[in-house]
């Protein structure tokens, strides 16, 4: 049976040209970057070569880029440090109802700890957050404002740039997850005014285990962990050479390819779309209908349990999701779809469809053509 990936939101598969950049570092230049000999010094200057790269595609210079495991840890780096160093500015943070779990989390637990004053923004139907709701709730004491770029369930795009103005304007930080948006759209951290930025590799075909965030040169962060000099003391451990390297090659290689692949997701989208809606009776279209990532869709059908409408899909050769694999095996209600006031449960059913550059019309048919009956015979 041929298999059909859809799930690249929450993981996408190596490409081809990151895995040559990654594997001489695994056979042969195996050097510590932080030793002195000259095996470490070709580590060292491939891993320089990798943050310049990183850093010009953000518009940022390459010693405002820091290596971490991924996103989750990023999230924690920024948020945790940048509000432990910046305490004199205030305690009040604010975010938005619909961030990753490595975001809402964080921030709820050192809300928990009398760390700091959280304020989280409602979203409207679309998942957006209101830019004047934003206006109303900073303070002269906020510190931080964390607005993720773009969302992991529904894709929505949130008004970054004009959010960026804003906190800049009160002299309070901007924290934005990128993990979903960079190496699918551009993303310029000047631009868009941004403190600070986090991204995972493997979301664009990089390798996993590997992430970076930017902090604006004049941005205060302590670090999340200590015990080495790496990373300017910002992240003590071993850097991931090879994970590093690879990273780097997929973001270049995503970037340039971008016009093409954003244009053909954006076909493939609007094609599942308009199909799934006009062949499947009480189905509704979650996320902006325009201001959304290029390839993912997220449907909400009624009357239909997820865990089977997701078995029955996989017995179907397709892999798809719910939403965040970082709530996967949850039994709670999607806090996003919650925020959004289309409240899950279990007659109704969260779907989300997320495509690559590899997907091809082909598969976006066969989805087409079996979801509807897949539907229709688990109402039955």
């Amino acid at each position: 049976m041929e298999r059909i990936y859809l799930d690249n939101a929450a993981t996408a598969r190596l490409s081809r040209q990151a895995l040559a950049a990654m594997l001489p570092f695994w056979e042969g230049e195996q050097g510590n970057p932080s030793s002195l000999h000259s095996y470490a010094r070709e580590s060292r200057k491939a891993m320089e070569a990798a943050r310049g790269k990183i850093a010009g595609i953000l518009g940022a210079k390459p010693q405002e880029i820091f290596f971490t495991s991924g996103g989750s840890e990023g999230n924690n780096l920024l948020l945790r440090g940048s509000i432990e160093a910046n305490g004199k500015k205030g305690r009040h943070v604010i975010t938005s109802a619909v961030e990753h779990p490595s975001v809402l989390g964080t921030l709820q637990d050192m809300m928990q700890r009398g760390q700091i004053e959280l304020t989280i923004l409602p979203v409207d139907e679309y998942g957006q957050v209101s830019v004047s709701s934003l206006k109303e709730a900073l303070r002269p004491d906020t510190v931080l404002v964390s607005i993720m770029t773009a969302n992991n369930e529904v894709g929505t795009l949130e008004p970054v740039d004009e959010i960026g103005t804003i906190c800049k304007e009160n002299g309070s930080i901007f924290h934005s997850d990128g993990v979903q948006a960079v190496g699918h759209i551009p993303v310029d951290v000047k631009e868009s005014k941004l403190g600070l930025l986090s991204l995972s590799a493997h979301k664009f075909h990089g390798p996993r285990g590997v992430g970076a965030v930017y902090i604006q040169s004049d941005t205060a962060v302590h670090p999340l962990i200590t015990g080495g000099e790496q990373e300017h003391h910002l992240r003590a451990g071993t850097q991931n050479v090879p994970g590093i390297v690879g990273m780097a090659e997929a973001l270049a290689e995503a970037m340039e390819e971008y016009p093409a692949v954003h244009a053909r997701l954006q076909s493939f989208q609007s094609k599942l779309v308009q199909a799934v809606l006009s062949n499947v009776p009480n189905s509704r279209l979650t996320g902006h209908p325009t201001e959304r990532l290029p390839g993912t869709v997220s449907f909400l059908f009624d009357g239909v349990s997820t865990d089977e409408l997701l078995a029955m899909l996989d017995m179907n050769g397709i892999a798809a999701s719910a939403g965040s694999a970082c709530t996967a095996g949850s039994h709670q209600p999607s806090h996003v779809l919650s925020a959004m006031g289309l409240l899950n449960s279990a007659h109704k059913a969260p779907l989300r469809l997320s495509m690559s550059r590899y997907t091809t019309e082909d598969e976006v048919n066969k989805v087409i053509a079996i979801l509807p009956d897949i539907i229709a015979r688990l109402r039955g």
